[in-house]
């Protein structure tokens, strides 16, 4: 959707509108960095919001390498459920076949929706410290002053629209599932904060300001051609509401299709044919697994409303063409991670096989990742809550993403729990919290940030500036979800002790 609408012109008219809402970088940075980076993060994920934000910072005055360090900050809180949830999605049936096995016959919906919600609390929470750590940072690092004082001013701001973000994501994390809490809340507290910056209310008085562009740093700038992913202005002018229209049918069927009343939930959510494929066996091997493509929001309603926009958006083959083949060069690298991440963690799930004799028979009939998980507890023990959320920002790191993490994880972390005895909701939802975080750390977006800013060269200045905000967000982490364990907490829908 995101590169059709690049093509159609689109994209260029809504980063138009944010241009001339505020001339402060403290309120731009709100409303560009975290709301519309959000409400992408929500629609598209993939390290897309940097991408189109920093871009549109840069635009505004910011130093090319500060808006590619808050761009990166920035995108956290959100990822957990960008891409319309598919990272937390994806470390839900990572655990799906662990927890039928240890409550045999229960529904794995209250389960799926625990984990949505107590992942989204602690990030909820974080999100005005992340906002405003990321502030401060751009106020040393990058203003005049060299001095954090400038982002105390913005605390009322920063706080209301917190607010406006917060609240809407708890209720779809509790209420709707892992689709909608980032979409909705970053659409939500887009519009909240662009309101309160036109208006005057609670913004600062002082203008913040950078350096001329003379005085910059030589690190700062451009060393070429920053690349505009926003795309190009369509031959007609597009209007505003024509421009969101594809985002809001995309809000739409989401709603339809996930809220039980319609009675689309119950046609669509089964792995049966028209609405899904069931493979019962692979070679004689019992596997049952489906595949319920009705119910991927890659395909409803993200190709559908994709090929609505090309009458919508009256647009040329050349353009459609050009959106479609980026869409497919932006996949293949985030594709054979998952794919062979998937593979990997198979692997590790079916490995046991009976040992004959000897030293090897204390393995007989474990799994690698039993076997994996048995390590970790005996390493670490119950101050294995301390070390949770950071397998997941290690995951992210190297692999390039919070899905690919969730998938290669999620499984360890349950066990490791279950071994341990230790609320395996919120054990999961601390690896969900640590992909996430780890995306402002994640190899793949800063490199991919500093070619579209033009930074190249900057990446090691990135990853050891954006250290200091991801450490404190895991620490955050593990006092919200880590105390919640510590005081004897349990989530569990079945009301079992795991």
């Amino acid at each position: 959707i995101m590169n059709t609408m690049k093509q159609s012109g689109a994209m260029n008219t809504i980063n138009q509108m944010f241009t001339t809402i505020s001339d402060d970088p403290r309120v731009q940075m709100v409303i560009i960095g975290f709301m519309f980076g959000a409400f992408i993060e929500g629609a598209a994920g993939f390290g897309t919001p940097a991408a189109l934000a920093a871009p549109l910072l840069i635009s505004v005055g910011f130093p090319p390498l500060c808006a590619a360090m808050v761009a990166l900050i920035l995108n956290s809180t959100p990822v957990a459920y960008g891409a319309v949830g598919t990272p937390t999605s994806t470390a839900a049936l990572q655990v799906q076949d662990q927890v039928a096995k240890l409550a045999s016959g229960a529904d794995f919906e209250p389960y799926k929706l625990g984990l949505t919600k107590w992942a989204a609390i602690p990030s909820a929470i974080i999100c005005p410290i992340i906002i405003f750590v990321a502030m401060c940072m751009m106020c040393k690092l990058f203003g005049k002053e060299k001095s954090i004082a400038p982002a105390f001013a913005c605390i009322p701001y920063i706080l209301v629209c917190a607010v406006a973000f917060d609240i809407p994501f708890i209720i779809c994390a509790m209420a709707l599932g892992p689709e909608f809490p980032s979409l909705i809340a970053g659409l939500v507290g887009l519009v909240a904060s662009i309101v309160l910056a036109q208006k005057g209310i609670l913004v600062p008085k002082n203008k913040f300001e950078f350096p001329d562009k003379g005085e910059w740093a030589d690190y700062w700038k451009s060393t070429q051609a920053v690349q505009d992913d926003s795309g190009e202005a369509a031959g007609e002018p597009m209007s505003p509401v024509m421009a969101w229209l594809p985002y809001i049918i995309v809000a739409a069927i989401l709603v339809l299709t996930r809220i039980p009343q319609t009675g689309l939930k119950a046609v669509m959510n089964v792995a049966k044919l028209p609405f899904g494929i069931s493979i019962p066996t692979i070679l004689g091997v019992e596997v049952n697994y489906g595949f319920k493509w009705a119910w991927n929001p890659g395909i409803i309603p993200f190709v559908i409303v994709a090929l609505i926009i090309i009458p919508l958006h009256k647009m040329s083959g050349d353009k459609v063409a050009a959106a479609w083949k980026e869409t497919f060069s932006m996949l293949a690298g985030a594709a054979i991670a998952l794919v062979f991440g998937i593979a990997m963690v198979q692997l590790f799930r079916n490995s046991g096989t009976p040992a004959a004799e000897g030293a090897e028979a204390m393995y007989y009939n474990k799994t690698m990742l039993r076997v994996m998980a048995e390590g970790m507890a005996g390493l670490f023990g119950n101050a294995y809550i301390v070390v949770s959320p950071l397998i997941g920002v290690i995951g992210a790191f190297i692999s390039g993403s919070a899905t690919v993490s969730n998938t290669l994880f999620s499984s360890l972390q349950f066990d490791t729990a279950t071994l341990l005895g230790l609320p395996t909701m919120l054990v999961v939802a601390m690896q969900i919290c640590g992909g996430a975080m780890g995306n402002m750390v994640c190899v793949n977006n800063i490199v991919s940030a500093c070619a579209t800013c033009g930074t190249v060269g900057a990446e090691g200045r990135l990853i050891r500036s954006n250290i200091v905000p991801c450490l404190i967000y895991a620490v955050c982490t593990i006092v919200i979800l880590g105390g919640l364990i510590v005081t004897g907490f349990n989530p569990n829908p079945y009301g079992m002790p795991w």
